[in-house]
């Protein structure tokens, strides 16, 4: 397959083709098939791509020399000129050698949808901690794939799959990238390191920690500005958000929590990417409760629920406290809005409402204080008077004979945490747990 002259000049605008393959033996709906190339044009779209046309090829395995047929490389190739398109976007994972061979064959970028997805990542950083993330996650990404780029990064107009760490540093010999990746490895240790301490220091001022977390543009973001009158930049795109953004929640009670943001997550989120962002998203992980925001919206929430839930297992986080937050319920066209779960670990709202967002900071506070409990402790077990000291704030303490009354705020997580303790005593000595809650 001879490629046809095809120039692409150096001030170009990104303007892209962006193609699919769908295995017959995945079985995968229509709809998925759709979404994922939608969200596909929507991720190209943030990163300041023009899509001029979607190309979807059924197939029964990967071309390994093309990923797709050769008869569709070349139908990619006729629909680029007859467009003007420099260059081609796919929605799977490519291997270096197919980079090439495509490269070679349609005169064309190309870019996969992980080389995508760390673009818009090397366009939103604004830290020294999402420079260095982005960057060790590019490189890991690059380095077995050095061979199949060399066409990719003689393009000196720049645009998609050039920014980040820049052509100088991925056309280094793999010894100085793996140096390189060894550097920013050690300095995100630091950066690890740094986060642990403010988290012992914040868990020794006893202030819970809640975390955002949920699919991209489901409006963590404009959730975390209205509730804390931040100024978090949030904008109707995919990954708006990079760089975590922490700010003091006062909830009903009077109480202060922390309310972090977190990067959005996206189906098929590369690998080096969750590895590169794990310091950041550890953030998750000390989280005293989380708070998973949905797109009510989309047609497509329960996929996406299904993904943050991946996610969230991959980083050890799955068996946190949790409230499912049914956002943009004012914007569900559909009718599935009344039939979303509203339970007491659910809550359906609109960002923009007041009324909304006062329901949430109170399901945020129960959730996380657990309302006032009464323990009936004998003065002389120190232990147990200890223990009901950690499980929360005590309100009020009376001696009742050889008993000592006890009306603590319970912390709810420090309660399920250790609260067996004291209920395993309550068992054994048949003392009860008076006033449930009042």
């Amino acid at each position: 397959m001879k490629p046809p002259v095809h120039e692409v000049a150096g001030e170009a605008l990104d303007k892209a083709i962006v193609v699919s393959l769908v295995l017959k033996g995945d079985r995968l709906s229509d709809d998925r098939v759709q979404h994922s190339l939608e969200e596909l044009i929507r991720l190209a779209d943030s990163a300041g791509v023009e899509v001029l046309h979607s190309v979807v090829q059924s197939k029964d395995s990967i071309d390994s020399k093309w990923f797709i047929g050769k008869g569709k490389a070349e139908e990619v190739r006729d629909l680029a000129v007859q467009l003007g398109a420099n260059t081609a976007i796919f929605d799977q994972e490519l291997s270096g050698a197919q980079v090439r061979n495509l490269e070679h064959a349609l005169d064309l970028k190309i870019i996969d949808r992980t080389q995508l997805i760390l673009d818009i990542f090397a366009q939103r950083a604004k830290t020294r901690e999402g420079f260095l993330q982005v960057e060790l996650a590019q490189l890991s990404y690059l380095l077995p794939r050095l061979s199949g780029h060399g066409v990719n990064l003689s393009r000196l107009g720049g645009g998609i799959g050039t920014r980040g760490p820049g052509e100088t540093k991925l056309e280094m010999d793999r010894r100085h990238i793996r140096n390189r990746i060894s550097e920013l490895r050690h300095s995100l240790q630091e950066v690890k390191r740094h986060r642990e301490l403010h988290r012992e220091r914040r868990k020794k001022t006893g202030v819970y920690q809640v975390a955002l977390v949920g699919y991209t543009n489901a409006g963590k973001s404009t959730l975390l500005n209205r509730m804390t009158s931040a100024d978090v930049y949030a904008e109707n795109q995919l990954f708006a958000t990079l760089d975590p953004t922490s700010r003091a929640l006062r909830l009903p009670g009077g109480q202060e929590v922390v309310l972090t943001d977190t990067v959005g997550f996206i189906q098929n989120l590369p690998h080096d990417l969750v590895a590169a962002f794990r310091a950041t998203l550890e953030e998750v992980n000390e989280a005293d409760l989380i708070l998973h925001v949905v797109d009510s919206a989309s047609e497509m929430r329960e996929r996406q629920m299904a993904v943050v839930d991946e996610v969230l297992l991959e980083l050890g986080a799955q068996g946190k406290p949790r409230i499912t937050v049914f956002n943009k319920i004012d914007m569900a066209t559909d009718g599935s809005g009344g039939l979303l779960s509203a339970d007491g670990d659910s809550l359906k709202v609109s960002a923009f409402s007041a009324t909304d967002l006062e329901l949430l900071k109170l399901s945020i506070q129960e959730k996380l204080m657990g309302g006032t409990k009464r323990f009936l402790i004998p003065a002389a077990r120190g232990d147990l008077i200890s223990l009901v000291y950690r499980l929360g704030d005590v309100l009020e303490q009376e001696i009742e004979g050889d008993d000592i009354r006890f009306d603590v705020r319970v912390k709810q997580t420090e309660f399920e945490k250790q609260g067996y303790m004291l209920q395993a005593f309550i068992a054994q000595e048949a003392i009860q747990l008076e006033g449930e809650s009042y």
